[in-house]
């Protein structure tokens, strides 16, 4: 018994210290295109005006320091519309990206899921926008650095050592607990949960991507990384998951039936697309 856990402990320690260089210099290119960018982007989106969903969409996909929170404000101050908001929330991805580039996944398949998020967000923002005929008043918003606590003033290399450290400590405790689960519970009932041929899977993935935490694309993508979801359950965990934007919604938004309906949407998007992705896979 005591060496099975040990045997666990230190399988899941060793591979997550695996990933500590490749995590370290993704986040380091991520803090650089943020300070570079993220006053540029704020401006593009609060102009955005009626390509919104465009705009949003193409800019949610690049990994940015409070990106999503930044557009919460913007929507609950009625700068731009709700098939915007939705749109970036879609096409955010949170840490998904950097846990990809850790584990050197083929550049093809990082390019493939951000395209179809990125269609998918674009498609469902302008239909949005034009069921909801959301209200554009120009207004003020909130700083996102205190909402999303990024790090924006620190240096490049501190914030980056933070998500690193922050993101291995998850990655840890998950394979940790994946591990475990599949040593005690058995292998066969994640492989049922998440078959391929069963609907759960995206509806499952679609209910995890809504919790408001990085670790949701953490979770969502090591499960794809380690054969344990199939690729539809893994657009659709990501198009929901959205990082604390949420938390920052449910906070600043007083409008509690706006808020369940912005929960309902993404959930619905979510696994619906998963659904399709999944009966095409079937398909061909």
């Amino acid at each position: 018994m005591f060496q099975i856990i040990l045997d666990i402990f230190s399988d899941a320690l060793i591979d997550s210290l695996k990933l500590v260089p490749f995590l370290f210099f993704a986040f380091l290119i991520i803090e650089l295109l943020e300070h570079k960018f993220s006053k540029y982007t704020n401006s593009i989106i609060e102009k955005s005006g009626r390509f919104g969903p465009i705009i949003g969409s193409i800019l949610g996909v690049f990994p940015q320091c409070g990106f999503s929170v930044m557009a919460t404000n913007l929507y609950v101050t009625k700068i731009v519309s709700l098939g915007t908001l939705i749109s970036i929330y879609l096409s955010t991805s949170d840490e998904m990206l950097p846990i990809l580039l850790s584990h050197e996944a083929p550049l093809s398949l990082i390019g493939k899921i951000l395209g179809i998020k990125v269609i998918i967000a674009i498609i469902c923002g302008f239909i949005i926008d034009l069921v909801f005929k959301s209200d554009l008043k120009g207004s003020t918003h909130n700083d996102i650095c205190h909402h999303e606590h990024c790090h924006c003033e620190e240096s490049i290399i501190k914030s980056s050592l933070k998500h690193t450290f922050n993101i291995f400590i998850f990655v840890f405790i998950f394979l940790l607990i994946l591990s475990s689960a599949m040593e005690y519970i058995g292998e066969d009932v994640f492989y049922n949960i998440f078959n391929k041929n069963s609907i759960f899977s995206p509806l499952i993935t679609s209910l995890i991507g809504l919790i408001p935490s990085c670790g949701a694309s953490v979770i969502i993508t090591e499960l794809y990384l380690n054969n344990i979801i199939p690729f539809s359950s893994l657009i659709s965990g990501l198009l929901t998951g959205s990082g604390v934007a949420l938390v920052v919604l449910f906070k600043t938004n007083n409008n509690l039936k706006s808020n369940l309906k912005i929960l309902a949407l993404l959930y619905g998007i979510g696994a619906i697309s998963g659904l399709i992705i999944e009966l095409i896979e079937i398909l061909f």
